[in-house]
């Protein structure tokens, strides 16, 4: 997940707490297809004057694959067969009114997707126009199976100009020491398990890549990969249905929407490991990491999103108030869960001699979720605010396809608008129980040479 400046996540969260007026939810029809090979999804609204396309490939994290997953979306996106150079292909795009592609990577839960996006005008309200969705479909089409390549490789060039942009991307996240202290944290606390693995890859891989080897596991991942392929917008279904059905193609059997996970069972310990990393820097980086023993797919799931709003989620949350407000121990303190994987993860950036008492308050923070130690009316707050945070995800066609591809990796038949009535009866008890089960694994503490010396 890629990590806001804190001033950001800040003004988004209080943009949700001054928020006037309110939505007006829609329900979120969505028909599922088997089809050539891959889950279509149609998305029919018509609120929205755009298409928006949107190819999810899936696989399980390996060590093996994960630097390859990671820089094909580089490469995809600088050209195709008819199109071979970035020039060429935003030319296109530009013909297409201003259509935009964009392709990237993440990890969610014990699987890595490579999402492929392409948003355009809707030709309905173009007059004149009848063959923008054909040929946008057709141009995405070409980018996911047709790159240009000479001699079953990519071009040499492209390979290497791409793989140094991804070096560096690494290195950005090495500078970024939140980022950094985020992945630190996630290495010590899932050592040995799969979703340990970078999400960006290993420099080292880079070395031993060739523009050969990457090719020949791109035609691997293409035929192999679950492939969910979701429409959102202003248009007819059958007709989309046909479209897609004649422009995508591709061999696979067995199409399954199954969370694969080869993941190892979870590291047992007696208590908390703390692990202290010292470098050159001015503000200390205190992450500490929870295991929730819940993924979006138990029922105590709701419970977790409303625990996680009280806890450290917004502005009003336990951790913001009490160790940055009250006792200015935290340039910053804030909390996120991973939804399929089980993790609490706790930010924080402090001075590095506070160490101590920073970590004592968050973990009595922790503590006080577990006796109960709020209010409803707070309780109803924060279920209000994540509420709102989920219909202003749902006001972006985006938003609403990330919502629902929940549902592919979950394995669970769960639409926004039911997500969002089960958060409304989370009561003071879910909450508590889910606090129960709430288990510190890792301290990790980045701090200056000269700071912390505590072991």
């Amino acid at each position: 997940m890629c990590h806001l400046l804190f001033g950001d996540f800040l003004n988004n969260l209080y943009m949700v707490l001054h928020r006037t007026g309110g939505y007006k939810m829609n329900k979120i029809e969505e028909e599922v297809f088997e089809l050539n090979g891959f889950n279509l999804h149609l998305v029919p609204s018509k609120k929205y004057k755009t298409i928006n396309v949107v190819a999810k490939f899936k696989a399980p994290l390996t060590r093996e694959t994960i630097t390859k997953r990671a820089l094909l979306p580089y490469i995809l996106r600088q050209g195709t067969k008819r199109y071979p150079s970035r020039r060429e292909i935003q030319s296109k795009l530009d013909d297409l009114y201003g259509a935009v592609l964009s392709i990237d990577g993440a990890k969610k839960g014990d699987n890595h997707i490579i999402s492929m996006r392409m948003e355009l005008a809707n030709q309905k309200f173009i007059p004149n126009e009848s063959s923008i969705l054909d040929d946008a479909i057709e141009l995405l089409a070409e980018v996911m199976f047709q790159p240009p390549v000479k001699e079953d490789a990519f071009h040499t060039d492209v390979f290497n100009r791409e793989s140094e942009t991804l070096k560096q991307k690494m290195a950005a996240i090495i500078d970024n020491k939140m980022s950094y202290a985020n992945m630190r944290l996630i290495d010590e606390m899932c050592e040995g398990e799969t979703y340990q693995l970078h999400v960006h890859g290993y420099e080292e891989d880079l070395r031993t890549m060739t523009p050969e080897n990457l090719y020949n596991y791109y035609q691997q991942l293409i035929k192999d990969d679950d492939l969910d392929i979701y429409v959102l917008g202003d248009f007819d279904p059958e007709e989309m249905k046909s479209k897609i059905g004649a422009l995508i193609k591709r061999d696979k059997q067995n199409i399954s929407p199954e969370l694969q996970s080869n993941s190892p069972a979870v590291k047992q310990q007696d208590k908390p490991q703390v692990v202290i990393e010292k470098q050159n820097i001015q503000q200390a980086k205190l992450h500490l990491g929870f295991r929730t023993h819940c993924t979006f797919a138990d029922d105590d799931y709701f419970a977790l999103q409303v625990f996680n709003g009280i806890f450290g989620g917004f502005p009003s949350s336990k951790l913001f108030i009490n160790v940055r407000e009250k006792n200015s121990l935290a340039y910053y303190a804030a909390s996120r869960f991973e939804s399929h994987k089980g993790l609490l993860l706790v930010f924080s950036g402090i001075a590095a001699n506070d160490y101590e008492k920073a970590k004592e308050i968050i973990e009595l923070q922790m503590t006080a979720m577990k006796n109960g130690d709020f209010t409803e009316e707070t309780l109803q707050e924060t279920k209000e605010l994540i509420v709102n945070q989920l219909l202003e995800t749902m006001d972006h066609p985006q938003g609403i396809i990330e919502l629902l591809y929940q549902q592919v990796l979950g394995n669970k038949k769960l639409p926004p608008e039911q997500l969002i009535a089960q958060i409304k009866q989370v009561t003071k008890e879910d909450v508590v129980n889910i606090a129960g089960k709430m288990e510190e694994d890792t301290v990790y503490l980045l701090t200056s040479e000269g700071g912390s010396s505590v072991e």
